[in-house]
């Protein structure tokens, strides 16, 4: 374990998000829903979730969601998403944050990141973006949004010119034995998945099995195809 605010090290970070393949993306202004729904995709078979810095007051949920899953989920790796400066990473590292995911590049974050050896990972969407978060250290990138930039052919075709790159896509993953195929054949090291992870109805109603259930089916999936 680390003696600095992050539990885990960057190293085993990357590890982890290769190893399991799904990071669920969420945010919720309740910070006891939030437990459940961690809670949940930790039964699930999940390792690594990504709490996304989307509403006022984000940042006091994900305070308290750090403390509670050190006793609750041990072995869950907490990171913050939706980053899009440098100040705001810094201020969930200091709280906690294992890693930082943004749906843009930002050589900034990358300083406050590097710094103290925090993951990284940028929302790229060509090529070059791609190869300057690579230079500038990045070991997993996102590709975002992955349906719109072109789904699992783009990420292929990514693989062919530059086959060492790992890609994390986020945007147009369902947990379905067809989307999941697709992706990971094409190449991805792991996916990120938000609302189709998290029906509202499914939160509405405090159907957490559900949840652990499809992270399961999602885990299996990955699996079977790589």
């Amino acid at each position: 374990m680390q003696k600095n605010m992050s539990r885990f090290s960057r190293l085993k970070v990357y590890q982890t998000i290769e190893e399991t393949g799904i990071v669920p993306v969420f945010y919720h202004p309740d910070t006891e829903v939030a437990k459940k729904v961690v809670k949940a995709c930790y039964e699930g078979g999940i390792r690594a979730f990504e709490f996304t810095n989307r509403g006022d007051f984000a940042h006091e949920v994900f305070t308290e969601l750090v403390k509670w899953a050190e006793k609750e989920c041990p072995e869950m790796i907490l990171g913050i998403g939706s980053i899009v400066d440098a100040p705001t990473a810094a201020l969930y590292i200091q709280l906690g944050a294992n890693f930082v995911v943004g749906p843009l590049l930002n050589p900034d974050i990358f300083k406050v990141c590097n710094r103290r050896q925090i993951a990284y990972s940028p929302g790229c969407a060509t090529t070059s973006e791609i190869g300057l978060a690579q230079e500038l250290g990045a070991e997993i990138v996102k590709v975002f949004p992955g349906g719109n930039v072109g789904g699992p052919s783009f990420v292929k075709n990514i693989k062919g010119p530059m086959p060492w790159t790992k890609i994390m896509v986020t945007g147009g993953v369902e947990p379905t034995r067809d989307n999941l195929s697709a992706w990971f054949k094409a190449g991805v090291t792991a996916v990120g998945m938000g609302s189709n992870l998290f029906p509202k109805e499914v939160i509405k109603a405090g159907e957490w099995e559900r949840i652990s259930e499809l992270c399961r089916e999602g885990l299996a999936i990955i699996r079977n195809n790589r």
